[in-house]
């Protein structure tokens, strides 16, 4: 191993001096927006200097290089510290830091991805971590580039399961290039932390999840730069820096004291403390620059990316959709080696285990910690260098729907897949079952919610997914399914399909996945009985095909029925409601789970929640009995 040779004292003050510069613009900032967390970035201040002007390769003038070494903010209140590093580096403008908080400035009070040098929106805690793994684990194993990634996480935030499902991830993985930084400044909002001090905890806590440790005074210059130097050294672990600071570190009457957090310096007091703080500033006008980066990143190819070839099923060939999901991916994996997979140990379900025969490099196992598994994800896809699919049961995403609603923050573009949806896995029974998934999908800003039907069209949701920007979501199914749809058809987001229709239809029926294939079977009884309805596959739920529905509404009477494998609430009835709420003469009948279901075989349950075909025939009959 290479010796460390000690900066020299020049250098070592122009850190310490950088550090105090920080401190003055974290407080001059949140002064001005008379709101955030001045105390919060007093602790980190040595750790932002040591990190962006000694240990970081980045080029300052263009954040999102892909040869940069990556940052991530966990503790995202801490924001005015982070805009001030850039200040620093001279990317922000010093004066743009007043603008803190305010409508016109994309300075917000937490990061996000509007600034350049922002890859993850934080601000929900216990997130940081798990996109900074998916970052190192895309340049170890996807890149296999030389930049490194670095996490500063808060001391209040490691109670969150989150940040120890990554620490685990992280160790399994051997991740080397990455670090994190716990800034351990004893105090959190409303109380002290739970181990306060208490370092040598720290210490075994993140030994014993398999890191790398080094338990260092965070306010200690040269301290730092060993201990990210030795950082750099390490093979075979991540590395964990454990900084025990100050709250307020530099704020006389301030320091140290609870009842600081998220306030800004009052105005009587903030002159002096500047004053003091600015006392200690021996060379106001040197300037640190960052090391600059190894140019060993290639710049992503950003090209659609298209199945390797088409669907090859035949109509009435009968397969599930989780079953085409694999297919599809291992498709796009030979199109592009930008396609990735992630499962959560259910990939011998959803399928995707078809994706990691074929491209076992490409995978990667995040065990039973959805959390992470959606965070590590979104990592992944940050700086478009991978397209990332993550897949669990659909139900087991509601863990991670924090995650995910950070996702769409972050303005990332990762699909999710949730199989296993409904009442119709049978006799696993309710736990198992995603019956408010898309509910949850609909709430989320960015999100495509795709509801294949058969497996051509699942094939096409994938494809179009790893070409459409925000979240994707594909709900796909257990039960096999007969395929509806020819190889060549043609599928875009928010065009429904009209499968049957006629010039007598008496009401339209809107089902997906499952009851799809009830409303077809329904629609071949009721024919039989001299009684014609018309059967639409919305393919997307959200965007959903409001003028298909409409113009098919209108020619069946202005009824519809709408029958959905989950609740009643926040599913694609009320997403159908929603499209036609404002017309008149349109009523609209949904048939839902409205209860929490049982174990029991899948035809029987959708006969028992009023979503088979002869519910459904029974509710046309009903409606129509004169």
């Amino acid at each position: 191993m290479a010796n460390y040779h000690k900066p020299d004292e020049k250098n070592l003050q122009g850190l310490k001096d950088v550090a105090n510069k920080l401190r003055i613009h974290s407080i001059k900032a949140t002064c001005a927006s008379n709101s955030g967390h001045p105390t919060s970035c007093c602790s980190a201040a040595e750790v932002m200097s040591v990190l962006f002007f000694h240990a970081m390769r980045y080029k300052a003038d263009d954040p999102r290089n892909a040869c940069n070494d990556r940052f991530v903010l966990s503790k995202g209140h801490a924001a005015p510290i982070l805009y001030a590093a850039w200040a620093e580096a001279g990317f922000v403008k010093e004066s743009d830091l007043l603008n803190l908080r305010k409508l016109e400035s994309d300075l917000e009070g937490h990061p996000t991805p509007k600034l350049p040098f922002v890859d993850v929106a934080t601000g929900s805690l216990g997130q940081g971590l798990s996109a900074a793994c998916g970052m190192a684990y895309t340049g170890k194993n996807f890149d296999k580039s030389s930049y490194r990634v670095y996490c500063i996480m808060g001391d209040g935030e490691c109670s969150e399961g989150s940040v120890w499902e990554a620490m685990a991830f992280a160790s399994h993985y051997k991740l080397d290039n990455l670090v994190a930084i716990m800034d351990v400044n004893r105090l959190g909002q409303s109380e002290p932390a739970p181990l306060q001090h208490d370092m040598e905890t720290y210490r075994k806590r993140c030994e014993a999840f398999g890191w790398n440790t080094y338990v260092v005074d965070g306010h200690n210059v040269e301290e730092l730069c060993k201990a990210f130097w030795n950082a750099q050294q390490f093979k075979g672990k991540p590395t964990c820096i454990v900084a025990k600071t100050f709250k307020g570190k530099g704020l006389r009457g301030i320091e140290d004291q609870l009842n600081w957090h998220g306030k800004p310096i009052p105005k009587d007091k903030v002159t002096e403390l500047l004053k003091d703080i600015q006392q200690q500033i021996q060379v106001p006008n040197k300037t640190l620059s960052p090391e600059l980066p190894k140019e060993d990143t290639a710049p992503a190819d950003l090209s659609n990316i298209a199945l390797a070839s088409p669907p090859a099923y035949k109509k009435g060939e009968k397969m599930a959709t989780r079953r085409a999901y694999g297919v599809a991916l291992a498709k796009l994996g030979r199109t592009s080696e930008r396609v990735v997979a992630l499962d959560g140990d259910t990939k011998n379900s959803t399928f995707s285990e078809t994706f990691m025969k074929e491209f076992p490099e490409r995978f990667i196992e995040c065990f039973i910690a959805e959390q992470n598994m959606v965070g590590v994800a979104i990592g992944c896809a940050s700086r478009d260098r991978t397209v990332a699919f993550a897949s669990t049961f659909a139900t087991f995403l509601s863990r991670a729907y924090d995650q995910i609603r950070m996702g769409a923050i972050s303005q990332s573009n990762v699909n999710l897949v949730g199989s296993h949806c409904g009442v119709s896995i049978g006799e696993d029974g309710p736990s198992q079952m995603a019956l408010e998934d898309l509910a949850m999908f609909r709430a989320i800003p960015t999100c495509t919610v795709f509801y294949p039907s058969d497996a051509v069209s699942t094939e096409r949701a994938v494809e179009l997914a790893a070409n459409t920007k925000g979240i994707c979501f594909i709900r796909t199914s257990r039960p096999d399914t007969a395929v509806i749809y020819s190889p060549n058809e043609k599928f875009e987001i928010g065009v429904a399909k009209v499968v049957r229709q006629s010039d007598s239809d008496l009401v339209t029926v809107i089902g997906a996945g499952v009851t799809l294939h009830e409303a077809l079977a329904a629609a071949a009884v009721l024919e039989s009985e001299g009684k014609n309805i018309r059967v639409i596959d919305p393919f997307t739920i959200k965007p959903l095909d409001a003028d298909t529905i409409l113009a098919s509404a209108k020619a069946t009477g202005g009824h519809i029925i709408t029958v959905e494998d989950h609740y009643k609430e926040g599913g694609l009835g009320e997403a159908v409601l929603s499209a036609v709420g404002q017309e008149q003469g349109i009523v609209v009948t949904r048939l839902a789970v409205t209860s929490v279901p049982r174990s029991g075989k899948p035809q029987e349950l959708l006969d028992l929640y009023g979503i088979s075909a002869k519910q459904i025939a029974n509710t046309v009959r009903q409606k129509f009995a004169n």
